[in-house]
């Protein structure tokens, strides 16, 4: 069914009024109403198509009749207005089922994308009733059993049909790009380009022109126009990975194409529309990121739409047993070597490792004992950890048991967290190493990005030179 008519629900008399005029100069019908009360009236009578609602009302807000609209009205989207600077209100309008929200003061021209993107996310979620369920061994990609990943999955559920940005957070090596993944096989566009585009492999430069291409002539050695990963991924969906990274010069403009889904070339004049569901991930905590003001607030509000976290791998211990066995599996194969067994004290081990480098830092442990291993069981023993020996202990901090260099934790540090702790056994390792990051992310078992990442955080922070 497509979108025809819409009501309008604001207190203010010239802001509904002007709604009313720009969705009647649209093409569609308009109903106003003036009050969440007076609305839930005029749907009892006749249910819209789309509901436009301002935040803050007198008696019933915003967030309340999106709330009630889920019961006297279910499957009619709501598009929650809202002002500049109202982040965490609008976020659990969307969490409550709001399906878009809108800035104000609002452009006839935003007001038009929010319409169409709420009348396509109805049709692919139609089209998506209508298709084939996705393949039994693409869900058997993500391995897990704790009870924070099974919430996790659920919420992947939830929102792969939705339009809505999502915003991927969690620490390096958690997995974010294959929830990323996930998000999109599971959705109506599944068959439709998966593009992906690393935010902080690529200098400002050339990040401008891989995301929203260029035309030839545009800048030294552009000798023909090229097109950008947003067109490349039109139908289908944008993955920006480590998008906190991205610099603050391109901020704007990837706003706009959130908000109006359309752009132009790098050096050119003709507007490009495109229809592309973006997802976003981050090991950067852009609250904070925001309020030092190194990114964009409009920009967070409108990535942070539909969020999604994923737990470190220390909290969900369930995990590392059906991971491990995974990738034992996995690199046998790839080996050409027979699968070998887990024995319950390997396990154990483990399990009692604290994986500052999360499933990434599991999966290189694994290969390397798969390979390396003497029998057909793994044991204890086998299992190497960064630091080169066979013994670990059973708990340890994220990163200072692990370091190749000596540091010491005598009673100065009793009153550290482990993040301080963290911080002084990576400096200490790179110290040890010279100032050589491969080498030092090598002695503590990270990948070299996520020490890199580390760094900039504590830069921007203060907390090193």
């Amino acid at each position: 069914m497509s979108i025809q008519r819409i009501l309008v629900v604001d207190d203010d008399a010239l802001s509904r009024e002007f709604l009313v005029e720009a969705v009647s100069a649209l093409g569609y019908e308009p109903v106003a109403a003036h009050s969440g009360e007076e609305a839930l009236e005029r749907i009892a009578c006749s249910p819209p198509d789309l509901v436009l609602t301002d935040l803050r009302m007198p008696g019933m807000h915003g967030v309340e009749l999106v709330q009630r609209l889920q019961t006297v009205a279910p499957g009619v989207p709501s598009v929650l207005i809202t002002a500049h600077g109202t982040i965490e209100t609008a976020v659990q309008a969307m969490k409550c089922g709001a399906s878009d929200v809108l800035l104000k003061p609002c452009s006839p021209q935003a007001l038009k994308v929010v319409i169409e993107r709420a009348a396509r996310n109805r049709r692919e979620q139609r089209e998506s009733a209508d298709a084939p369920a996705p393949l039994a061994t693409e869900a058997t990609e993500i391995v897990a059993a704790s009870a924070v990943m099974a919430e996790t999955l659920r919420t992947v559920e939830r929102i792969a049909n939705s339009k809505g940005t999502v915003l991927v957070t969690g620490e390096s090596g958690t997995g974010k790009e294959r929830i990323a993944q996930l998000v999109h096989r599971s959705s109506a566009r599944r068959s439709r380009p998966f593009i992906a585009v690393n935010c902080a492999a690529l200098p400002e430069s050339l990040l401008e022109s891989e995301l929203f291409g260029h035309e030839r002539g545009a800048f030294t050695g552009a000798h023909k126009s090229k097109e950008g990963r947003f067109e490349l991924a039109s139908g289908g969906t944008l993955l920006l990975d480590e998008i906190g990274e991205i610099p603050a010069a391109l901020q704007a403009k990837l706003l706009r194409v959130l908000e109006e889904e359309q752009f132009e070339r790098l050096g050119g004049t003709h507007t490009i529309q495109v229809d592309v569901r973006v997802i976003a991930t981050t090991n950067r905590d852009l609250v904070a990121e925001t309020r030092a003001g190194r990114f964009r607030e409009d920009l967070f509000y409108r990535l942070h739409v539909l969020p999604v976290h994923i737990a470190p791998l220390r909290q969900r211990a369930e995990d590392v047993e059906p991971l491990a066995r995974h990738f034992a599996a996995h690199f046998a194969r790839e080996h050409g070597l027979e699968t070998p067994e887990l024995s319950a004290a390997a396990i154990e081990r483990l399990q009692a490792w604290r994986w500052p480098g999360n499933v990434r830092e599991l999966e290189n442990v694994i290969q390397r004992t798969v390979v390396m291993r003497q029998g057909a069981t793994i044991e204890a023993t086998d299992i190497v950890f960064s630091t080169g020996g066979a013994g670990a202990p059973s708990i340890e901090s994220d990163v200072s048991a692990r370091t190749a260099a000596t540091v010491e934790l005598t009673p100065q540090y009793a009153n550290r967290t482990l993040e301080e702790i963290e911080r002084v056994s990576i400096l200490a390792t790179l110290e040890a190493a010279r100032g050589n990051k491969a080498e030092a992310a090598r002695r503590l078992g990270v990948t070299p990005r996520t020490l890199t990442n580390k760094m900039k955080l504590w830069r921007s922070n203060g907390l090193v030179a």
